[in-house]
């Protein structure tokens, strides 16, 4: 089941305004997450952290009793477009509060408290295998040739750092290469908690970024072992559900992380192992036109009857910035790797989501702000709360796309159906 984009990207009806968009003009712009962003100065060292919530109307700070003000999930990715734009300052301090939340064990602690104190208890925030030590990894891994030659000490620091959780990893990877049986499909047992393709594909993009600084042999095996896992976790074909979609999780699928695509064609480029580029754009060409044909999805699992595949269970609600960004930057590293521009387009496609080419017909990101709605929860309900995973998923989503010439300029030729985008 072939979809193009130019075919489904206006299948959902929105409202046309009558100020067209400038053709080319910059849309990632920083505002709203420099506002999330406070500079705090622990043991003496000056770090930078991004605040968790952000709520309308007044778009204050917001803290949580539970897990705190902010965290590594968001301080590690915020740190990431800090990088690639060039700011270096806000990056190198974000990259000294990752640094200062790494366990003895090399895991990371995720939330701090208002008073700067590690909240070491939530069970979001344990120093242990799991996202937000993935992501501080990428965060470190990402920054590292950064700082290589203007600021030696601090890439030494850093290298340190990495070099600490990979020696966490060869104690936590020690696993056999076996399958199960899961209600009718098969499924691999090595990766992160035995079924775990969605943290599978964080990983092997940190490894495979880490492979390009030290050749590591313990990288590459785990490169190949979760790429091998990843691909026992697609299902489907061109004309039957799921299209060659990736699992996230045992028999089911969610949006939100699910970056195998992105992740195999970064171990291909490692390996050069066609399998996985070949799985990957698998995905992308069937499995994403079809979400976006469908309007997009949060949610679904399957079922196996009479050894077909089947829908189980579905839900469209909510949809996350976060999960566009991980369709988004998949279809952009195709295009990369391939050399098609049908996949900077998609990708364009894709993105429209931020612009209105969505269940609520609602502009999810604006660029004269750099704000990004947490989420749409229903057909006629946003979610205008403007927090950090949000914001700079969407920055990192449409800062990808402007630095895809082909992808930057089908993305301006689809926005200016939206109307004023730079209304808000």
């Amino acid at each position: 089941m072939k979809y193009f984009y130019k075919k489904y990207f206006l299948i959902i009806p929105f409202m046309l305004l009558f100020v067209q968009c400038q053709a080319q003009t910059k849309l990632s712009y920083p505002n709203h997450l420099n506002h999330l962003y406070e500079e705090i100065k622990i043991d003496g060292i000056e770090m930078g952290i991004t605040h968790i919530y952000c709520d309308y109307p007044e778009y204050k700070w917001t803290g949580d009793d539970d897990e705190g003000v902010a965290c590594i999930d968001d301080v590690a990715r915020a740190s990431l477009f800090y990088l690639k734009t060039g700011d270096l300052e806000r990056a190198k301090k974000q990259i000294e509060f990752v640094l200062y939340m790494q366990c003895e064990n090399g895991w990371f602690y995720n939330f701090v408290w208002d008073d700067n104190s590690i909240n070491k208890t939530h069970q979001n925030s344990v120093a242990e295998a799991n996202w937000w030590t993935w992501r501080a990894l990428v965060s470190l891994i990402e920054g590292y040739p950064y700082f290589k030659e203007l600021d030696r000490p601090f890439s030494e620091k850093i290298l340190s750092s990495i070099q600490k959780t990979i020696e966490a990893m060869k104690k936590e990877f020690k696993y056999e290469k076996k399958t199960t049986d899961l209600d009718g499909f098969i499924r691999p047992t090595w990766l992160p908690h035995e079924f775990a393709s969605d943290q599978a594909s964080l990983i092997i993009t940190a490894l495979s970024k880490y492979y390009n600084i030290v050749p590591d042999d313990f990288a590459l095996k785990v490169i190949n072992d979760f790429s091998e896992g990843i691909m026992l976790m697609q299902e489907g074909d061109e004309n039957n559900f799921p299209y060659y979609a990736f699992m996230s999780w045992e028999n089911q699928w969610h949006a939100w992380g699910n970056t195998q695509s992105y992740a195999l064609i970064n171990a291909y480029e490692i390996t050069k192992n066609k399998k996985y580029l070949h799985s990957a754009l698998k995905e992308i060409d069937n499995f994403y036109p079809y979400l976006l044909k469908r309007g997009f999805l949060n949610e679904f699992s399957i079922k196996k009857n009479n050894g077909e595949t089947l829908l189980n269970e579905e839900k469209q609600f909510s949809q996350i910035a976060y999960g566009i960004n991980s369709m988004v930057l998949g279809t952009l590293e195709a295009a990369k790797v391939t050399g098609d521009k049908k996949y900077s387009e998609l990708a364009a496609a894709i993105a429209t989501w931020f612009f209105g080419n969505n269940p609520a017909k609602a502009q999810m990101y604006f660029p004269k702000t750099g704000m990004g709605y947490d989420g749409i929860s229903g057909i006629n309900d946003v979610n205008k709360n403007s927090g950090a995973e949000s914001t700079i998923e969407a920055l990192l989503a449409i800062k990808a796309i402007e630095e895809d010439e082909n992808a930057n300029k089908a993305l301006h030729e689809l926005i200016q159906n939206y109307g004023d985008i730079y209304g808000n």
